[in-house]
């Protein structure tokens, strides 16, 4: 496996507390398979390098474009944080050979995976805040922005967003995406998320990333709604 060293040459970017980094880059069926119980993995920094990268996406497209409303700044929000830019992003700095996975999942190549190397993409970018801070994050990130930003994503339709612009026509609903449920072995984890408006349940999403599965609810609710998608 390349040094960690490499690969902080790779993100341009020393840890001072390379514990931080080696977590970000440990994926559950390693730490599942240790006979080290404690041993950290990243989806706890997943969940932070989430709202870290929706801080730093939002606003980035606010200064960038400032005549734009809303529902433009959601859609190209969307467009950039989506399992294809990030696992694109992943890959432009080789995230996957760095990854630390078990045995089994190293057979079913899982460090390939997009929905993983989304993961571990937002892993890294908590580490990097945790580390140095929110400037030394938007340092990491918004290099990926600036070469990917009018890339178009022919094949990316974004549910949410055109669910939320519906939804905020009308100030007093309000919605929430909850993860109910999740199955399955590491190299294969499926997610399972209900949408609900107010306290109704209108939509029910079944996919290999917790997005994937907000994007499949937010459909189904649309289609619901009788929206053209």
């Amino acid at each position: 496996m390349a040094s960690l060293s490499d690969f902080e040459g790779k993100i341009k970017y020393d840890f001072t507390n390379r514990a931080l980094l080696t977590e970000a880059l440990t994926h559950s069926s390693y730490a599942h398979e240790s006979a080290n119980k404690k041993r950290k993995y990243n989806e706890r920094m997943e969940f932070l390098g989430d709202a870290v990268l929706s801080i730093i996406t939002a606003e980035y497209l606010y200064s960038k474009y400032p005549s734009w409303q809303e529902g433009e700044l959601t859609k190209k929000r969307s467009s950039l944080v989506c399992t294809e830019s990030l696992s694109r992003f992943a890959r432009t700095i080789d995230l996957g050979d760095y990854l630390i996975v078990g045995k089994g999942a190293a057979i079913n190549g899982i460090e390939n995976n997009p929905t993983v190397l989304e993961d571990a993409f937002e892993a890294l970018i908590a580490a990097i805040y945790l580390d140095g801070g929110m400037e030394k994050a938007k340092a990491f990130v918004l290099p990926f922005f600036e070469l990917n930003i009018e890339e178009p994503k022919a094949n990316f339709k974004d549910y949410k967003s055109q669910f939320q612009i519906i939804i905020q026509q009308n100030p007093d609903e309000k919605f929430q995406y909850r993860l109910v449920d999740e199955y399955g072995p590491d190299h294969d984890k499926h997610y399972v998320v209900n949408l609900y408006v107010n306290s109704n349940l209108v939509g029910h999403g079944v996919a290999s990333s917790k997005k994937g599965a907000e994007q499949a609810a937010a459909r189904e609710a649309l289609e619901l709604m009788g929206v053209e998608i």
